[in-house]
């Protein structure tokens, strides 16, 4: 479970994140499974890394949609600690999530974040 200081809420949240993934400081990556989107907010004030999910309803339906959240909300918490100060994230299931091995989820969602954090990072350095 994400703690709630952890967790993207408002839909300006959300709004911010998917502006910021095409523009200066932030990015995104997908692949088969998710699209990760990546937003640099103020890290000088502190701000904890937060975390957002969204699971379409084209994933399935409500069991399918909510064990797709579930199972990444799980993998979130356990990366939490790894993010950096001052970024939002926002985790985008696509329609060939379900079913897809938990290993394999993790071993893709490790490798999206690294790419989508190492982008945004030589953003704002460049």
């Amino acid at each position: 479970m994400l703690p709630a200081r952890h967790r993207l809420r408002s839909s300006t949240d959300f709004a911010a994140v998917f502006r910021g993934a095409r523009g200066a400081g932030g990015s995104r990556s997908g692949s088969r499974f998710i699209v990760v989107h990546v937003n640099k907010t103020d890290a000088r004030a502190g701000q904890p890394p937060r975390v957002g999910l969204v699971v379409s309803k084209a994933v399935g339906n409500a069991v399918v949609r909510n064990r797709t959240k579930r199972v990444l909300r799980a993998l979130m918490s356990h990366r939490i600690d790894q993010l950096p100060q001052g970024v939002d994230v926002v985790i985008r299931a696509k329609t060939d999530l379900p079913g897809t091995p938990t290993a394999v989820l993790a071993q893709d969602l490790d490798r999206l974040l690294a790419t989508v954090l190492r982008r945004a990072s030589s953003q704002e350095r460049g």
